[in-house]
């Protein structure tokens, strides 16, 4: 029998089995509606945030506060200078993971849910329509108003 052909399409295979939450977390995220569940994941996103500006501050104050010049012997210079080292390359990672965090939300915006987007934008569209059809009736109703009066009171 000849083989199937050979494609660069990627096929569709089984995922892992691998479970990342727990079941009862499952079952809880289940039990809540949209607007709880984009609260949540919102502060999810926020403590990710504060936990690095965290560290990046402290690392700051840390370095500045090694930073003090006075007598100090050979072994002092050594610490300081090991710790201000660790302070910085601690940096450099919540630095590495806010970068991150800004490409992933920059992710999550652009391949947001297009459909309600549009759904959203159509929504609005509508109800901008709607508000121009109900002024239209407005103002000709006032200039109705407005030319009807002095053509009746110029025919009497």
């Amino acid at each position: 029998m000849t083989e199937p052909p050979q494609t660069d399409v990627s096929r569709p295979s089984a995922l892992p089995t691998a479970t990342l939450h727990q079941r009862s977390a499952a079952n809880a995220l289940v039990d809540q509606n949209s607007d709880e569940y984009l609260d949540n994941i919102e502060e999810e996103w926020n403590k990710k945030l504060d936990a690095e500006v965290e560290v990046l501050v402290d690392g700051m104050v840390d370095i500045v506060s090694l930073a003090s010049i006075g007598d100090k012997d050979k072994f002092r210079i050594a610490q300081e200078s090991f710790q201000a080292e660790s302070r910085a390359e601690s940096m450099v990672r919540a630095a590495n993971s806010l970068l991150s965090i800004t490409h992933s939300l920059k992710l999550l915006l652009l391949l947001s849910d297009e459909a309600q987007i549009a759904h959203r934008r159509d929504v609005e569209l509508r109800h901008v329509q709607q508000e121009k059809t109900e002024a239209q009736q407005k103002v000709a109703a006032l200039l109705d108003e407005l030319f009807k009066r002095p053509c009746t009171s110029s025919s009497i």
